[in-house]
């Protein structure tokens, strides 16, 4: 008679748990979204994403430091500027909110930080749409490539480490990786979001940017639709083969089994975005009492990397450090 087979014999300590763990989840494994924003005196709390702000420049600079001094491994940032136009030209501009944040961060953290900048427009633009519209109210995608190809250029030169083109535009990739070589900045990461979905979970993040999409639209047309798996296969290798140095899956909980195949179709590096929603929800349920709130955010965090990510974008990024070092 074969003896029981027990599982549990690994299961039965901490420190046996932690030995055998497939998946690790450590601070540097996390990137933190931050929002700067343009003429502010103080930061403003965002009221969808408890613990997040709207930053000025000196608190950007000192949650930044916070975040270096638990391990997270970098920022992304994103701009909310004074001012908005047709052609979102904040975006772009070498004094806009972000690229005046990047030279900041840049010239007071060096490489100890990873410091990314979302590269899009829809932050300064007045329609809120990710591109240039047309006179019937659409996206002109080869019109919007050549101003990503400036914001990069910009960003590039301001200190970001990492662009990350976020508009989900065709050719977006390889207009950007252009632009960057034609100006020398050949060690430019290219970080696309290239399985970016048409979702729902974006609401608390236009409270934050203070982004509204005029007449009621939406970006179905431009965004991924949400019932469809293989066509994220494609986008990723078409960003790959434009020059894409990392890719990325957004959101990120409600698509796992999009992260785990493109981890066994590319061998760049993967990313998932743990979006607003997903923070919003754990914490809202968390104020209820219906949760545990660091529990399930380090659970799902872990799934992410489980799937696939070798980083997660996460609001949770200093929250969860500070519970894996204490």
């Amino acid at each position: 008679m074969f003896p029981i087979e027990r599982p549990r014999r690994l299961r039965r300590t901490a420190a046996l748990r932690r030995l055998v763990a497939e998946t690790t989840l450590a601070p540097s494994d996390m990137v933190a979204p931050l929002f700067v924003a343009e003429g502010r005196d103080e930061p403003r709390p965002i009221t969808s994403l408890p613990g997040q702000f709207q930053h000025t420049l000196e608190s950007l600079s000192a949650e930044a430091r916070a975040l270096v001094a638990c391990g997270v491994g970098g920022v992304i940032l994103f701009g909310v500027p004074a001012t908005k136009d047709e052609l979102g030209s904040g975006a772009y501009d070498a004094d806009g909110v972000v690229q005046v944040a990047l030279a900041r961060l840049r010239e007071e953290f060096g490489d100890e930080l990873v410091v990314m900048a979302d590269l899009c427009l829809d932050e300064y633009t007045s329609h809120g749409h990710c591109g240039v519209l047309r006179a019937d109210g659409t996206v002109d995608n080869d019109a919007t490539l050549d101003l990503y190809a400036r914001a990069a250029v910009a960003q590039a030169r301001a200190g970001a480490a990492v662009v990350a083109p976020s508009g989900m535009m065709d050719g977006q990739v390889g207009a950007i990786r252009e632009a960057l070589e034609a100006e020398g900045l050949v060690d430019t990461v290219i970080m696309a979001y290239a399985a970016k979905y048409a979702s729902g979970l974006y609401g608390p993040f236009r409270e934050a940017v203070g982004v509204q999409i005029a007449d009621g639209g939406d970006r179905r047309s431009y965004q991924q639709d949400y019932r469809n798996r293989r066509e994220s296969w494609r986008e990723a290798r078409l960003d790959v083969d434009e020059g894409a140095d990392i890719v990325m899956v957004k959101p990120a909980m409600t698509y796992l089994d999009v992260l785990s195949d493109l981890r066994r179709e590319v061998d760049v590096p993967l990313c998932a975005y743990h979006v607003s929603g997903e923070y919003a929800m754990v914490k809202a349920a968390a104020a209820q009492g219906w949760i545990d709130g660091p529990a399930v955010a380090l659970e799902q965090l872990t799934a992410v990397r489980r799937a696939g990510a070798d980083f997660v974008l996460t609001y949770f990024a200093r929250e969860v450090a500070e519970v894996l070092n204490p």
